[in-house]
């Protein structure tokens, strides 16, 4: 059937996303570790004390294992089918293993000389397993844990991930939680859905986790929606959401805006004037940054972990993150050498930044923001009763903090004032477990706590019904004041005196 009424075909996905391309962000994978880095032609990466480069990967689809080599170079490894029809001699028990460091042949000159003549992790591994005394003694459970032990020690194994937000919060609460307030993965999962993020809503966010959780907000909502970040200090910190490695598309639905001018836009004092000093400021900040991380950006190849700068150099950090997201190109009028270039280049960015900022007051002027997320390492309490006026009633907020106590105070505030329902302090209890044949069981070792969640949903407040309710239980207070102890004062009367 044909004609113009026909809804068209969604767009077949583009067979480029499941390959790695260069300049897309991925995540290492080895065994639990991860590590989030950019594809870059013969830049040299560093991790679980191995380097190599990431110049093979390009082309294979996420999710490839590759063995290092030797130079550094990365070969896709070829799957082994293990034999199941040989049975594996094994013991009943380990009670006659004595481990007295006597049971390996080999020594370490012997392991290092193989490594040496380039024989690869694999035969390393079956030669240790032949030169043991104890291999065949043990339990058949004993063995696929040793050789575990083994390939883990001297097989260079790695598996490239594409970045989400279930791989970018394990990666960050393993190798630095305190960047992100010690946020557990699965209380971000908590208040993804408890927030209801989703394509085509209108949210507001506050956050000081390097931008994890507007990474994961931007993944829930897909490019659908706008997302409006307020920020503390000289702007907004990005580092996690630049892993992601959105596409240009989901930025033009994210705007930013300074914490330090809400209460002016709550008093309706806000004017385009108060933001004429602003990019004078970012200026300043960009420019000195500039040069820094010329300086340091060797230094930054090097290092064996995330590519993020600490809390105290927000600036320098915020610089980076608008390189990679925003203008990847803006160093360019500077590398040419033409100062003139630059500047004109600065004060556009400066200009369409102050742009942005108008756009952004616009949207939170209207006060109907479909939802309200918190999670900083400031107090909740104040944060939340100056934005909660930005949010539609029938919204749901979601406050998180790494402690109790100031969401029992937040909580308790609200109380007071009023306008919201279906208050909840809620904690996620998370236990992994091992699962394995004959041998699952939880283990050993689990996280003690992974933050705190307050959550809760706005209603519209009629101020005239609610100050005549007050007075009438005032009023029903004052008779019960006067009417009970009326009897009580006269207990000593003026003449007993």
């Amino acid at each position: 059937m044909e004609g113009s009424g026909e809804q068209p075909d969604p767009q077949p996905p583009n067979p480029g996303d499941h390959h790695i391309r260069d300049g897309d962000f991925v995540v290492l994978k080895r065994e639990d570790v991860f590590k989030a880095v950019q594809v870059q032609r013969r830049k040299k990466v560093t991790f679980e004390k191995q380097w190599f480069y990431l110049d093979n990967v390009i082309g294979h689809s996420y999710g490839t294992t590759f063995e290092v080599t030797a130079g550094g170079n990365l070969q896709p490894k070829k799957k082994k089918e293990e034999p199941t029809s040989e049975t594996k001699e094994a013991g009943t028990d380990n009670r006659n293993i004595v481990d007295d460091g006597k049971s390996q042949k080999l020594t370490q000159d012997d392991i290092k000389a193989l490594k040496d003549k380039g024989i690869k992790g694999e035969e390393i591994v079956q030669q240790l397993i032949e030169n043991s005394t104890t291999f065949r003694d043990k339990t058949e459970f004993a063995q696929d844990k040793y050789i575990k032990k083994k390939k883990k020690k001297y097989e260079a194994v790695i598996t490239v991930v594409k970045p989400s937000t279930r791989i970018l919060s394990i990666m960050y609460y393993a190798r630095e939680p305190g960047k992100i307030n010690h946020m557990r993965y699965d209380t971000l999962a908590q208040m993804l859905t408890l927030g209801n993020i989703r394509a085509g809503n209108k949210m507001i966010v506050m956050e000081t986790c390097a931008g994890l959780v507007l990474g994961a907000m931007m993944e829930r909502m897909g490019g659908f929606g706008s997302i409006i970040q307020l920020y503390p200090g000289g702007g907004p910190v990005r580092a996690a959401t630049a892993c992601f490695g959105f596409p240009k598309s989901f930025l033009s639905g994210l705007y930013d805006f300074p914490l330090n001018k809400v209460d002016s836009l709550l008093n309706g004092t806000f004017s385009a004037e108060m933001l004429s000093s602003e990019p004078k400021d970012s200026a300043s900040i960009e420019e000195s940054n500039g040069t820094v991380e010329e300086k340091q950006t060797s230094e930054q190849e090097n290092e064996d972990n995330m590519a993020e700068a600490s809390e105290s150099n927000y600036p320098k950090e915020q610089e980076t993150m608008e390189i990679v997201s925003q203008d990847p190109k803006y160093k360019e009028p500077k590398e040419r050498g033409s100062k003139k270039d630059y500047i004109q280049e600065k004060q556009r960015r400066q200009e369409e930044q102050r742009k942005r900022h108008l756009e952004a007051a616009a949207l939170l002027s209207e006060r109907n923001a479909d939802g309200l997320i918190i999670a900083s390492r400031f107090h909740p309490t104040p944060l939340l009763l100056s934005l909660l006026d930005f949010v539609a009633p029938s919204r749901p907020f979601v406050v998180y903090c790494q402690y109790k106590e100031p969401l029992l105070e937040c909580y308790t505030k609200l109380r007071e004032r009023g306008g919201v329902i279906n208050l909840r302090v809620s904690e996620t209890w998370l236990r992994n477990y091992q699962v394995l044949p004959d041998r699952s069981h939880p283990k050993l070792l689990m996280s003690g706590g992974g933050g705190y969640l307050l959550s809760g949903f706005t209603v519209a407040m009629d101020n005239l019904k609610a100050d005549a309710s007050l007075k009438s239980n005032s009023s029903t207070l004052e008779l019960h004041k006067t009417e009970e102890p009326a009897a009580k004062k006269r207990k000593c009367p003026e003449s007993d005196f």
